[in-house]
């Protein structure tokens, strides 16, 4: 499961793939969202926090 995380929040909150696209569209809508979102999950898998713009992602809370 993916979890994200707004800089000005506290709290990871759990993110289903279709949150995390619309996330990712609004932080960055000249990117692939879908690749980046593939990217991000790749990521994640393996520890990894990744920021974009002012979300963060990662795989637990």
């Amino acid at each position: 499961m993916l979890y994200t995380q707004y800089t000005y929040e506290k709290k990871w909150q759990p993110t289903s793939d279709k949150e995390a696209l619309r996330i990712i569209l609004e932080e960055m809508p000249q990117t692939d969202a879908e690749a980046t979102l593939q990217y991000i999950l790749s990521k994640t898998q393996r520890g990894k926090t990744i920021t974009l713009g002012t979300c963060r992602f990662r795989s637990h809370s």
